[in-house]
């Protein structure tokens, strides 16, 4: 098992931080004209503003590096190799999303992606609870706003077949 003494730990929290800004970076690099696009589209009533999204998105990465930090503290990506690798599969899908839905407007798959992305961030959980579970606590707002998000995917794409193919 690695031990990793204290400027190392903190390098890994720097990069597993530095890698989720760069998924948000990219999904948003996709999303530069989704202010435009989103804002013509029927909303269910249910839907929040535009603005709720950055924001909480923001938490939410931060909350998920940490959170791969912490398994990853625990021996590294060797000893914990599955669990991150899920985490890795979920933020490429994660990342992916942005670019179906706001830069392809491609509803169905975009819907397809996020019920995968929700599979693998259960799996998630449940691996880096295994390992820490204050690491699977940290990911449970992620899993709820992922929820919330592919309930919204789906009826945004309904009411908007014109739109969303």
């Amino acid at each position: 098992m690695a031990v990793y003494t204290r400027k190392q730990q903190v390098l890994g929290l720097i990069a597993w931080l530095l890698l989720g800004f760069a998924v948000a970076a990219i999904g948003a690099f996709a999303s530069i004209d989704a202010k435009d696009f989103y804002g013509q589209l029927t909303q269910p009533t249910w839907a929040p503003p535009a603005a709720v999204f950055g924001p909480v998105w923001s938490v939410l990465y931060v909350m998920m590096a940490i959170a791969a930090w912490l398994v990853w503290r625990e021996g590294g990506f060797r000893a914990h190799r599955t669990a991150l690798a899920i985490f890795l599969a979920q933020l490429a899908l994660n990342m992916l999303w942005s670019w179906l839905f706001f830069a392809w407007h491609m509803g169905a798959w975009a819907f397809a992606d996020i019920v995968l992305l929700w599979m693998l961030i259960v799996a998630t959980v449940l691996g880096f609870w295994h390992v820490r579970p204050l690491a699977g606590a940290l990911l449970l707002p992620y899993l709820a706003w992922v929820s919330f998000a592919m309930a919204l995917n789906y009826a945004v794409w309904q009411l908007n077949p014109a739109q969303l193919g």
